[in-house]
Parts: structure tokens; C-alpha cells; sequence
């Protein structure tokens, strides 16, 4: 294995928000993993087809790159713990219990668990539309029971697995590991071999009735995922803090990143061309002109891209991101 402080990754995509979210929670979990790497990331705007650098401290192999991380989403999924409650629909005084708890619970050092929670909800912002007052879930969640699909569910199962199961049969089938699988999502274009849960962040999960002879429901159900992606994304959520926002009258949930406007939500990332720690991405994401054309040269960024959620029938989607302007 040769080490190098710099690993190109060629499977993340810049217009694709679950190759984002995966980028967010690699970095995420070689944080928590390695003390010594201090691990950013970088776009490489001058090599095509443009895709996201790791840049690190030391050099290390790409196994060792996987291999960390693999332990690390292992450590964290401990927090991923909901009570075997599969969609996001606490109750306002179940939440307020949940979030108080997680906050007196939380260090510096350790502080995933309320992180998490903080991302999901805030028992300032519910629902009006029903009996008893039900918190909004954030903007990201696309899943509540359509299709049995059920977002918490996922959330908890996805960062347990390490690895889809056995690709073929017999002796030709092909098993895994958690690294392997990581480094599929990383450093290679997605095939979509898995039969895993996912989240809907993914574009090529907009399955439409259109020019198609079946149903495209169930062409979805058959449809593959890329696992490591999910994994590393749904650690990545933890990242993305929801807070209460007053809204035409109302208290809705609102994340960094995230905007709504005429055409509904959308979430906007930034193409930044200097290495950037995870809180420095943060940063970025939280800046009030992020979505201002060419409004942040002074900050390294080159782009921004915007992806619109979008609902089609009953199940909701992400649209390939467009650069702001374009």
C-alpha cells in the first residue's frame, strides 16, 4: 500500500446531494477516527471531470483510508438509536425529553448523540394539522411510511451494516467488506449494485411513470443503491443543524444550507477550491450570501450548487444540483 496526502474521489459527483452528504460524513468519521490525519477536502477545479479531493495530514493508502472510516461510522452508529420508532414523528414533549437529555449528555469530545438529534428536530417546530402537536421533521427527511419506507428505520439500519450483501451466487458470489464498500462510493464511478436501504438523496432514485412500460414503483424497489454512499451520508446528516425559523406565520424547521422559495426547498452546497475542514464547510454553508452569485470569491469558492427536493405521486425526491445562475 503507498500513502499519499492527497486521494482524488472520483465517486462523488457535484451535482449529486447524497455524494455531498457522503463527503460530509467521510470527513466526519476520519475525524473521529485518526487525531493525527486532520482531514479536508478540496474541489479539483482544474482536472475534469470535476470531483472533490481528501487532503490529510500524513499519508496513508486508501485502504487505510476506508479502514478508518469503516471504524469510525461502526463507533458512531452506537448513536443511531431509536427505540425501534421507524419515522419521525415525535411528539413535541417526547422530542423536548429526547433533545434535553442528549444536551446534558454531550461533551466536547462527545457530543454525536445530540448532534445527531439536533439535525432531525426541534420541539419548537410542529405540526398545526394535528391533534396532538408533532414536531416537523427537517427538510432532508423524505420518507414517512409511503411505500414502507421509514426514514428513522433507515437512519438507525443503514450506518449498522458495513456492507451489502453477497453480490452473485454460489461460488461466484462476492462479499464485501465494510472497507471495500467504502472505498466503491469513494474512489470509483457508482455502479448501484446494492440491495439496500437508502434515502431518496440520491437523483437517480426520481423513478418516473414517463416513456417507461411498467411501474415505476416497482422498478425503484428493484433498482440498486451505492451502500457506502448512504453509510457515510447518514453520518454526514449529523453535520447539518436544524433550527426553528418564523415562516409566513408559523415556527418550521430550517437547516444550514437549506432555503426555501417559490419552487419549494432546496439545499445549496458550495464548490470551494482551497482544503477546507469540516467546520469550515459549516461555515460556508451558513453564510448569508452563500446563494448570491459569485458573492464568495474572497472565501475560495468558485460555484455553488442547488438542488431542488421535488415530489412525484407519493414519494419525494432530490433533482441533480444546477450551479446558481446556470
Amino acid at each position: 500500500m503507498t500513502g499519499t496526502t492527497s486521494h482524488r474521489l472520483d465517486g462523488l459527483e457535484p451535482d449529486n446531494l447524497l455524494a455531498f452528504l457522503a463527503l460530509l460524513g467521510l470527513l466526519r468519521a476520519l475525524e473521529s477516527a485518526d487525531g493525527t490525519l486532520y482531514p479536508r477536502a478540496v474541489w479539483d477545479i482544474d482536472t475534469p471531470p470535476l470531483r472533490p479531493k481528501l487532503i490529510l495530514a500524513r499519508g496513508i493508502a486508501r485502504e487505510e483510508v476506508t479502514e478508518s472510516a469503516a471504524r469510525s461510522i461502526e463507533a458512531v452508529s452506537a448513536y443511531h438509536d431509536f427505540g425501534g420508532r421507524k419515522d419521525l414523528d415525535y411528539p413535541r414533549a417526547e422530542c423536548r425529553a429526547l433533545l434535553e437529555k442528549a444536551a446534558k449528555a454531550a461533551r466536547l469530545d462527545a457530543r454525536e448523540r445530540a448532534d445527531l438529534l439536533a439535525t432531525l428536530m426541534s420541539d419548537a417546530a410542529v405540526k398545526d394539522d394535528k391533534k396532538e402537536p408533532v414536531v416537523a421533521p427537517t427538510p432532508l427527511c423524505l420518507l414517512f411510511g409511503q411505500g414502507h419506507q421509514h426514514f428513522l428505520e433507515r437512519l438507525a439500519d443503514v450506518p449498522r451494516n458495513p456492507a451489502p450483501p453477497p453480490r452473485g451466487k454460489g461460488k461466484k458470489a462476492v462479499t464485501l467488506s465494510a472497507s471495500e464498500c467504502l472505498a466503491e462510493a469513494l474512489f470509483d464511478p457508482w455502479r448501484r449494485d446494492d440491495p439496500t436501504f437508502s434515502f431518496r438523496w440520491d437523483p437517480k432514485e426520481d423513478v418516473r411513470y414517463a416513456l417507461m412500460a411498467g411501474n415505476p414503483t416497482d422498478t425503484a424497489y428493484k433498482a440498486g443503491t451505492q451502500h457506502g454512499a448512504n453509510r457515510l451520508a447518514a453520518i454526514g446528516l449529523g453535520v447539518l443543524t436544524l433550527a426553528p425559523e418564523m415562516r409566513a406565520g408559523r415556527v418550521r424547521p430550517a437547516i444550514i444550507g437549506g432555503a426555501r422559495g417559490p419552487d419549494g426547498f432546496s439545499f445549496a452546497w458550495p464548490i470551494w477550491c482551497e482544503p477546507a475542514t469540516l467546520s469550515a464547510i459549516r461555515a460556508l454553508l451558513v453564510h448569508p450570501d452563500l446563494r448570491e452569485p459569485g458573492a464568495l470569491p474572497h472565501l475560495g469558492v468558485d460555484h455553488v450548487m442547488v438542488a431542488r427536493r421535488i415530489s412525484v405521486g407519493k414519494f419525494m425526491n432530490f433533482t441533480r444540483a444546477r450551479p446558481i445562475g446556470g
